[in-house]
């Protein structure tokens, strides 16, 4: 049997893990444009040189950036210990919402060179996208992932949210002045109504996943206090429990 200690060992590994896993995930999903920017520094003119690749040193950027904020608004933080299969679908939807994005920005550009109306589109995320905890109560969504059949009719009939209403829904979780610090941010790079939206929401089930961790934490935490005062109470106390007694705990 593992010790409490063993016990928080492994459960705070487990969510540097599966941090880990995400920037992988997107890692492995930006293959293309790491090999084309790697390509560029080896055997590019000099005209890439003088640039320092940027243009394929952008794309690559950019791919890693939105594909870990599609991985984390798809739930890919929000568990481990999940079968690979699993996360391999979140990991490809994440990465076909990507290049749908573009093809959608490369729609608006093109729209835009022509002097026509810009295209829209429903938001790339939908609230079916959302990971559901409650393994009792399942259907399946786009990722898989398991939602409740009432969930899902009541998703089917509404009416598909806005991005700046997507976007303020997932940051009234958040500390007002978390809020304001994300607003700034997202200003100050230009985000677009869809990347706010994403962003948003990727922040919130980070969030989300560390709020997780941390309670668990604090469950055994108490539990292993309840366990020290209860060898105290019976005069079994070890020496750990001595010098936790001294650091007053």
């Amino acid at each position: 049997m593992k010790s409490d200690q063993e016990k928080l060992t492994d459960l705070l590994d487990g969510y540097k893990s599966q941090k880990a896993r995400t920037e992988k995930a997107a890692m492995e999903n930006c293959a293309l444009e790491q090999q084309a920017m790697s390509d560029c520094y080896r055997n590019g003119d000099w005209k890439d040189k003088m640039t320092m690749c940027r243009a394929e040193n952008r794309a690559f950027e950019r791919c890693y950036t939105m594909q870990a904020r599609f991985l984390k608004a798809l739930g890919y933080l929000s568990a481990s210990g999940r079968p690979g299969d699993v996360e391999e679908k979140i990991q490809m939807h994440a990465d076909t919402l990507y290049h749908r994005m573009l093809d959608q920005e490369a729609a608006i550009a093109e729209a835009k060179a022509r002097d026509l109306p810009p295209p829209t589109f429903e938001p790339l995320i939908s609230h079916s996208d959302a990971p559901s905890s409650d393994p009792a109560q399942h259907t399946t969504t786009s990722t898989g992932q398991p939602i409740s059949a009432s969930a899902a009719a009541t998703i089917a009939s509404a009416r598909p949210l806005s991005y700046e209403e997507s976007k303020d829904m997932y940051l009234r979780k958040l500390k007002p002045e978390v809020r304001e610090t994300l607003e700034q941010d997202w200003e100050k790079n230009k985000l677009s109504p869809e990347e706010r939206m994403l962003a948003a929401r990727a922040f919130a089930m980070e969030a989300e996943a560390g709020i997780g961790v941390a309670n668990q934490v604090g469950q055994l935490m108490q539990e292993t206090q309840r366990k020290r005062d209860q060898r105290r109470k019976e005069g079994k106390g070890t020496l750990g429990d001595t010098v936790s007694g001294w650091l007053g705990r």
